[in-house]
């Protein structure tokens, strides 16, 4: 996992956009930086609230950063956090973001998102392409976790 190279995939009413990286540093510090993204991810414009099970997260993206995501977080534990937007059946939005510690000390990190509902069909062209945006946090995720 050296190259940072995003990839998307989708059917009419699912689409999914993923990426993936080995940083250099202890799952630990990474969960840390996935819970204050304002400080050093600059696809993000702000966060309000704190990432914490139960609560909601305000996100403005810079993908779009007139919308307010309204970010409930679902699962946190030292190697995962998840986030949902929506609401079933209709739309929804699910990132997830997962840690795998490697033997040499290193962190094997990984950010999935998963659109679906059935207004997806009707909203899909007016999305952007996301990968840029998640190569560009996961390089940054990887440099300020590296940093001494």
């Amino acid at each position: 996992m050296s190259e940072i190279k995003a990839t998307s995939s989708g059917t009419a009413f699912k689409m999914q956009t993923a990426v993936a990286i080995n940083i250099s540093a202890k799952p630990e510090k990474i969960m840390a930086l996935l819970a204050s993204a304002q400080k050093w991810n600059s696809t993000v414009v702000s966060i309000k609230g704190e990432v914490k099970l139960g609560n909601t997260v305000k996100l403005k993206s810079v993908l779009d950063a007139k919308r307010t995501f309204n970010l409930k977080v679902t699962t946190l534990t030292p190697t995962s956090l998840v986030w949902e937007d929506g609401f079933a059946p209709m739309f929804k939005g699910v990132r997830t973001f997962t840690l795998l510690p490697k033997q040499d000390g290193t962190t094997d990190f990984s950010m999935v998102e998963v659109f679906n509902g059935i207004m997806l069909p009707l909203i899909k062209g007016s999305l952007p392409d996301f990968k840029p945006n998640f190569e560009k946090y996961a390089t940054d995720l990887k440099a300020e976790a590296e940093k001494n």
